[in-house]
């Protein structure tokens, strides 16, 4: 299908004739009477554009085009009117229309309009997407096993084949299916992702088939299912293994025909998706044990990828933890901090049973409570071999403190070195602390702290 096309006129044939002729050219058309009833149906359905009379029983197309405008700013739309002047039109495009057409109706001049409105939007999709990847992080590395994790993703990339990534959680698997999308020809479509162990069982299949108007308690209007909205794109399935054998049965069908129905719904849609499934439970064992169908995981498990734990790539933790470390710093503005050798080689020897995401959030953590601009091994907790030696006549006094003096104790002792570091200068001692100067001077006014004499 070559995108989806709302038509919004009172007029009963030049509704047919649209949609007759939208539908030739290979599009899916959608059509309402009134603007009332288009604003309706967009809360239901996501149109790629739309075709909007100017002149409307009730609120007008300008009106409905402020309105739409305002809930998708970049749902390109095409005015057209019988009664065409200057003003409409330059108010039409003030608020955002992408084209005007006169009536009679020009039918090549219609179809050039929703190509040409269409291209803009795919354009705008392709820059929110380059942007995404810019952004997006990357499998952080050098080891053989994260080299052999790259060269699968390449390889399986293009192939539009189902790909099951496993591994302990923690390790990256989402960061293996967004390079995977990213990389393929279906890189510019939508990527939807579903956590199969967050959605509650009762809801599951409304939110992977989507349901019509009062399907259920609760069922206002209609809504669209993830499959429904990864068309054309990649559907990502996290956790495949948390859902119920009942939801597995129905996944399957989908899999192998590409086509379901919505809840409480008898209309048969097809749709064109690529599946990439995670899980950090053995589905062998599942499948031993009666909790995972065993022809669902043949039909996923086409092409396998196991993302491999971080103990088994303990030569990637130096650049993890320095990729970390600028990521966090510029995260809390806080200044750029580095950690000595003997510190990254405690965190190398580490077994770290959360993975990656444990190792990053020990990093956020060292970021935050860390003075000092180095991080060493004497900062890190003392269930990693880390931390100073307790000094027995402070530790009781420590703990018999409340947490607000234990924190100003801490807060003096600290911006004392800082200032000291700094020669009592307040201006470079606030560069330093990453705080505003004006509330360094307060802050150190209550903490009773002097500055040096260039303290200004």
């Amino acid at each position: 299908m070559a995108g989806q096309v709302l038509i919004v006129d009172d007029e009963t044939s030049i509704r047919a004739s649209l949609s007759g002729i939208l539908s030739d050219e290979g599009y899916e058309p959608l059509t309402a009477a009134d603007g009332e009833s288009a604003l309706s149906l967009l809360e239901e359905e996501t149109p790629d554009l739309v075709l909007l009379d100017v002149w409307l029983p009730g609120i007008d197309g300008l009106e409905v085009l402020a309105k739409i405008k305002k809930r998708q700013v970049d749902l390109p739309v095409v005015m057209i009117s019988g009664h065409g002047t200057v003003e409409t039109a330059v108010k039409a495009t003030r608020l955002g229309a992408f084209d005007f057409i006169e009536k009679p109706l020009d039918m090549d001049k219609i179809l050039l309009a929703v190509r040409n409105g269409l291209a803009m939007s795919r354009l705008a999709e392709e820059n929110l997407l380059l942007r995404a990847k810019a952004e997006r992080p990357q499998l952080t590395g050098h080891s053989e096993a994260i080299a052999q994790v790259r060269a699968a993703i390449e390889q399986v990339a293009a192939a539009d084949s189902w790909v099951l990534i496993t591994g302990d959680n923690g390790t990256g698997k989402e960061l293996v299916v967004h390079a995977i999308h990213r990389l393929s020809p279906r890189g510019c479509y939508p990527f939807v992702d579903v956590n199969c162990a967050a959605i509650p069982e009762e809801l599951i299949e409304s939110e992977l088939f989507g349901h019509e108007k009062g399907a259920f308690t609760g069922a206002v209007g209609r809504k669209r299912g993830k499959f429904d909205l990864a068309h054309q794109g990649t559907l990502f399935l996290d956790e495949i293994a948390d859902m119920s054998l009942k939801t597995q049965a129905k996944i399957l069908r989908i899999l192998q025909e590409q086509r379901f129905e919505r809840v409480g719904g008898t209309k048969t849609i097809a749709v064109d998706v690529r599946v990439l499934a995670a899980t950090n439970k053995d589905l062998d064992q599942e499948i031993e044990a009666g909790r995972f169908r065993e022809d669902l995981y043949y039909r996923l498990n086409v092409i396998p990828i196991h993302v491999p734990p971080l103990a088994q790539r303990s030569e990637d933790v130096p650049e993890l933890v320095e990729e970390f470390l600028a990521e966090m710093a510029a995260k809390y503005h806080r200044p750029p901090k580095s950690i000595n050798q003997q510190a990254l080689e405690t965190l190398k020897a580490q077994p770290w049973p959360g993975n990656v995401r444990e190792l990053k959030n020990l990093v956020e953590r060292l970021v935050i409570l860390c003075p000092q601009e180095e991080i060493g091994l004497a900062d890190l907790p003392a269930s990693l071999g880390g931390g100073r030696a307790a000094d027995p006549e402070l530790e009781p006094t420590l703990l018999e403190m409340d947490f607000k003096s234990a924190r100003a104790g801490f807060e003096k002792s600290y911006l004392e070195k800082k200032l000291a570091q700094n020669e009592g200068n307040v201006s470079r001692t606030a560069e330093a602390v990453g705080l505003e100067r004006s509330h360094l001077h307060k802050k150190l006014k209550s903490l009773g702290l002097k500055t040096g004499s260039n303290g200004d």
